[in-house]
């Protein structure tokens, strides 16, 4: 009978520790997608920028490429 018990107990608190970590991971990916979705609505006010700017379009590609590519970075640090 104590062994039912313990194992029941140990099941108990196996099963709330598990919400606690899927819940802080899924702060992190929603945190990720928001720095992902801010980028890409600052770089394509930048694209547009430069394109109304001296700039000639292949500079107004790799740097909204740039933009994008720090945002990921900023993305992946976060989630991992």
């Amino acid at each position: 009978m104590k062994k039912y018990v313990l194992m029941l107990l140990a099941a108990v608190f196996m099963a709330g520790a598990i919400p606690a970590q899927a819940t802080e991971q899924s702060e992190q990916r929603q945190d990720a997608r928001g720095v992902r979705q801010d980028t890409r609505e600052n770089s394509r006010q930048t694209k547009q920028d430069c394109r109304n700017g001296v700039f000639g379009n292949a500079d107004c590609r790799q740097e909204h490429r740039q933009n994008k590519r720090e945002g990921r970075q900023t993305a992946r640090d976060i989630k991992y």
